[in-house]
């Protein structure tokens, strides 16, 4: 079965002569489907959708104004070029024609020559729409893929940045996984208070959990016999511990440039990275900042980093229980911690607790990757 590939025109109008002349015109060039009232019309256009419609504007019953605003109305016809036909000369009347949505008339008599020029001319407008359309949708969409590469490229570099940091520290993956869930709940509890609300967005929220993961980046570049000691560091090896915070932003910073400096979930992690051991009465380091000074991406990390701390067993300590980390917690608030982030943690300390059973050091790969994919 060979396809009509042609164009259809559709042509309402009341009066046979009209149809029929139009019929003849337009058959040799195009697919032609006629009707002799604004309904009939209606219906042929809703069962198929022509690629034109020349209407008349004078017809009993429905006039050719209130066919262009039911076709106008309906989304399968909205867009659909219609070109009026008409003996109306007056201004006003094409005005109201444009208005409803039509893109040219055509007055009676017609000239036949008009007519296919016309129609020609707004067929092609119509295609060049069309094309532009889907290349501006499949531009999109290619950007929209090569933008989703760039992301999932930036997101395995710094899984791989943050297993370097975990191959080298007593920390687990658990850790990490703990601390991001903690970092989030507390994000998610602030955001319906007032004094964060408006900073911590759906998004602002995401980027900081993703970005928690390069807390300790900088430990990469402490050297082994400090960052692995058993026992307790001695003032000078503290003081060369301390300078993880400053070369773990100075890496972000590296990265940031290399992946763009607007790329706003480096920009969360060189806050955390640097600044997640101030203390909010100022006598934390690196840089000594106090209370709202500190960045609050770096606010939150403090305290669930602190409270995984607390919970886990090292060397050098004992892993504390729930009911006795809370305490000490509570115990820094206005010294080391926001008050705010502690009144959050103290209303979402059992949803801490669980993770902490959940995601404990010891739970089976496979029960994690379960959870991750939940």
């Amino acid at each position: 079965m060979i396809l009509d590939k042609r164009a259809t025109i559709l042509v309402i109008d009341d009066t046979p002569a009209n149809l029929s002349l139009l019929n003849q015109l337009l058959r040799e060039h195009y697919r032609v489907k006629l009707a002799n009232n604004g309904m009939k019309g209606l219906a042929l256009a809703a069962a198929s959708v022509p690629d034109l419609i020349l209407l008349d504007i004078m017809m009993p019953e429905m006039d050719g104004y209130e066919v262009c605003r039911r076709l106008k109305a309906d989304p399968a016809t909205a867009r659909t070029p219609v070109i009026f036909l008409t003996a109306k000369m007056e201004t006003a009347d094409e005005e109201l024609g444009f208005e409803l949505g039509a893109v040219d008339f055509i007055h009676k008599p017609i000239a036949p020559s008009i007519v296919l020029a016309r129609v020609r001319t707004h067929l092609q407008i119509m295609a060049w729409q069309t094309f532009l359309e889907d290349k501006s949708a499949w531009l999109q969409r290619e950007v929209e893929r090569q933008v989703s590469e760039v992301l999932h490229l930036q997101e395995a570099s710094i899984r791989v940045m943050v297993s370097l940091a975990e191959f080298r520290d007593e920390c687990t993956g658990n850790h990490i996984r703990r601390t991001q869930t903690y970092v989030r709940l507390l994000a998610e509890y602030l955001s319906k208070q007032a004094r964060d609300g408006e900073f911590l967005t759906a998004l602002h929220i995401d980027q900081i959990a993703k970005a928690s993961p390069l807390h300790d980046i900088g430990k990469i570049a402490i050297p082994d016999h400090i960052l692995l000691k058993p026992g307790k560091h001695t003032p000078e090896e503290f003081e060369i511990m301390k300078t993880h915070a400053i070369k773990g932003e100075s890496m972000l910073a590296r990265t940031r440039h290399e992946m763009g400096e607007n790329n706003l979930m480096l920009h969360f992690a060189s806050q955390i990275a640097r600044n997640h051991h101030e203390r909010w009465d100022g006598t934390g380091y690196p840089d000594q900042l106090k209370a709202e000074a500190i960045p609050l991406p770096a606010r939150l990390m403090a305290v669930a980093d602190v409270y995984d701390a607390l919970r886990s067993r090292r060397p050098y300590k004992k892993a504390f229980s729930h009911e006795e980390a809370v305490p000490m917690l509570v115990e820094q608030r206005g010294k080391q911690f926001d008050p705010a982030l502690i009144d959050a943690f103290v209303a979402l300390q059992d949803e801490f607790a669980r993770i902490a059973s959940q995601l404990a050091d010891d739970t089976p790969d496979e029960v994690i990757k379960i959870q991750d994919n939940s």
